[in-house]
């Protein structure tokens, strides 16, 4: 059965605690100074509060420090957070200026008076401490809020937050911080439970990731809602029964991805995917791969819930030199999509027509842009039936859209917050007003030379066999020279078991029929894994094998070629 919470125990010797009395017998003896850091979605005001009230209710001397009283003036944390000539409608240039930009002076805490200080907000960790906590909500949460009308951005407290300065100012600012904490925080705290909120140890933490970036790993699932937004995962899944839908699941996408680690939903800390690639990138990634892409994870999983939902967007993904040089990330969004469910009359977009006029598509697009006028998107891209087992392949540039009535597994690079919107079928978003169309970019980014039988040809591939043995065969769905990792899968008939080796190079798996299988390694680890999950095979691991559940099952693999 899928799990909406997979969770992993602590290393042997880590230090869990729960609740605010536990929490706060880990502070440090007075006189010290504690930094709590973290992430600017917290409500901190009651966090800390509710810190020094135990504190003191235990007769302990303490004051408070909000760091982000000292921030610059929001003019000017705004100009140096996005330069003049970096800025956009859509998507500002991924900011890397660091957290100490935000203050016009380094912070500082007040000379020490013999008790405990709380130094807190975004940037606590500037002030000079004897011991440093990072206090975590996940990204989910901030999304949410702004979305909602709520939450701040970075910087910027009392300012009315914008998604679109969270996703390319907060984050990497948030992240860079934060990753480059990692090594010496004492103290891993989520309150994502308020009145029974978790800490682990710095030292268990960082035992934790070392454990995890050798075996196989599954990241907490989550799935939000959107205009175009379907109900396969919530009948099928049991996922978010109150949403309006459930739109685009959050399998695997490393930015957001969370982590699991404690024994139930009671005892628990959520610690972000990203810290094993910071801590552990040769074993997470392998060394082609961390040569290559650094500390980030580069492939991603994720679903396209669209069954009894719309259409997504008609777009296109950022070429290689734009997303370089206009969005400031190192490698752009190729995609894949593989249809894991797929009902009558459904359809793939992919790709223009061979007689597709091109400016007369510009000009389409321009007119509903400004004036609402309908476009049949069919009359310039060309449509696949979306048939069950199909990959679809999508480079940078070409324009695509799952139709509705499909589930579809995205098997895509990681950068995934850059949809070039040709056109969204005059949807208004949720808020009642229209989704924003950056269709300039899009066209900029068009591949013009994608269209007739070469779509078919080269995007729509047959699967071609790999390997195979008694019951089992592997098969390669999709491979494209200029798209950096590559498709396969397994097919088990029941009892079969095929053994397989990450040979130095991640692998990420997903159960896309069947009722699943048993992951063994080498080194003795053992997973289950059901119908729709992914799981993180580190490159590691090496040697591992794949058993059906009964029936037999069938397996999609990604890996970097």
């Amino acid at each position: 059965m899928y799990r909406l919470d997979p969770r992993y125990a602590p290393a042997p010797g880590a230090d869990l605690a729960t609740g605010w009395r536990a929490v706060t017998d880990r502070l440090p003896a007075s006189p010290a100074v504690v930094a709590l850091d973290g992430p600017a979605c917290l409500d901190w005001t009651p966090l800390v509060d509710r810190l020094a009230g135990e504190l003191a209710a235990q007769g302990r001397e303490v004051t408070t420090l909000d760091v982000r009283a000292g921030y610059a003036e929001p003019a000017e944390v705004r100009r140096r957070t996005v330069p003049p000539g970096r800025d956009d409608p859509y998507f500002p240039k991924l900011a890397d200026a660091p957290l100490a930009a935000l203050f016009d002076e380094p912070p500082t805490a007040p000379p020490a008076t013999g008790g405990l200080l709380l130094v807190y907000g975004p940037g606590a960790a500037l002030v000079e401490h004897q011991s440093l906590w990072y206090v975590d909500l996940p990204k989910r949460y901030a999304e949410a809020a702004i979305a909602g009308g709520a939450g701040e951005n970075l910087g910027l407290p009392g300012e009315p937050a914008e998604l679109r300065r969270l996703f390319y100012v907060d984050w990497p600012m948030l992240d860079a911080h934060r990753d480059a904490l990692v090594d010496r925080i004492d103290g891993w705290l989520d309150p994502q439970q308020p009145e029974e909120p978790s800490l682990l140890d710095g030292d268990g933490l960082r035992a934790t990731l070392a454990a995890l970036a050798r075996r196989p790993v599954r990241t907490r699932p989550y799935f939000n809602s959107t205009p175009w937004g379907g109900h396969w995962a919530q009948r099928e899944l049991g996922f978010a029964p109150g949403a309006r839908n459930t739109a685009l699941g959050y399998e695997l996408i490393a930015p957001e991805s969370g982590v699991l680690i404690g024994a139930d939903a009671d005892r628990q800390v959520e610690v972000p995917f990203q810290l094993l690639c910071v801590r552990h990138p040769r074993e997470l990634l392998g060394g082609a791969a961390h040569a290559t892409f650094g500390t980030s994870f580069p492939i991603r999983f994720d679903y396209l819930d669209t069954v009894d939902g719309g259409d997504l967007s008609v777009h296109c993904h950022p070429r290689e030199r734009f997303m370089r040089e206009r969005l400031g990330w190192s490698y752009t969004q190729h995609e894949t999509y593989y249809v894991t469910v797929g009902t009558p009359g459904s359809r793939v977009f992919l790709g223009l027509r061979e007689d597709a006029d091109i400016a007369g598509f510009a000009a389409e697009v321009r007119a509903s842009a400004a004036e609402g006028t309908p476009i049949r998107p069919e009359d310039h891209v060309r449509t696949f039936p979306a048939e069950q087992g199909q990959l679809f392949l999508i480079p940078a540039g070409t324009p695509h859209s799952s139709g509705a009535g499909n589930l579809v597994l995205e098997i895509s690079a990681t950068p995934y917050l850059y949809s070039l919107r040709f056109y969204d079928w005059l949807r208004p978003a949720a808020d009642g007003k229209p989704r924003p169309l950056p269709h300039e970019h899009a066209l900029a980014n068009l591949d013009t030379e994608r269209r007739g039988d070469a779509v078919a040809r080269d995007l729509v591939p047959a699967p071609r066999t790999l390997r195979e043995g008694p019951g089992w065969r592997e098969e390669v769905l999709g491979e494209l020279a200029e798209i950096f990792y590559e498709v396969r899968r397994f097919t088990l008939d029941d009892g079969a078991t095929v053994r397989d080796d990450t040979a130095d190079r991640f692998h990420v798996l997903n159960v896309v029929e069947g009722a699943g299988v048993t992951v063994t390694t080498d080194a003795g680890d053992e997973h289950e894994l059901a119908f729709a999950e992914t799981l993180t095979l580190p490159a590691a691991v090496g040697g591992y094998r794949l058993l059906p559940h009964a029936g037999g099952a069938r397996v999609v693999k990604a890996l970097v070629r």
